[in-house]
């Protein structure tokens, strides 16, 4: 029998993946700053639980709004994640609204791109 399970060293370099794509959004957007590589792997750790624990019922509780935006509003979501994730860490800043909605956008195509390119 297969084992269909991704391996230890996958999780890894996909962690690696997300604070390299922080890193680099935070050289893109303004107002969307990591301080350092060690403060991107506790942000990557962060909003990974985030996107697991809280996206799903920010989904759910917009539902309406985002069915009459066609999922545009999903951007603005994903943006609040990264503000309340910035806000509990030290080293992860975001100075605006339109600065977590455009990295939002922005880390979702560069981690896109690198998981394309390496995974």
């Amino acid at each position: 029998m297969e084992n269909t399970h991704p391996s230890l060293g996958y999780y890894l370099l996909t962690w690696l993946i997300s604070a390299l794509a922080l890193l680099i959004t935070s050289k893109v957007i303004p107002g969307f700053k990591v301080k350092s590589f060690g403060s991107a792997l506790w942000a990557a750790v962060v909003i990974g639980i985030a996107n697991t624990l809280i996206w799903p019922i920010l989904i759910f509780l917009t539902l309406p709004i985002n069915l009459i935006t066609l999922g545009l509003f999903t951007f603005v979501v994903n943006g609040a994640v990264l503000k309340i994730c910035a806000a509990m860490m030290k080293g992860f800043d975001i100075t605006n609204w339109w600065s977590a909605i455009f990295g939002a956008i922005v880390l979702a195509l560069v981690g896109m791109l690198l998981r394309m390119i390496i995974l």
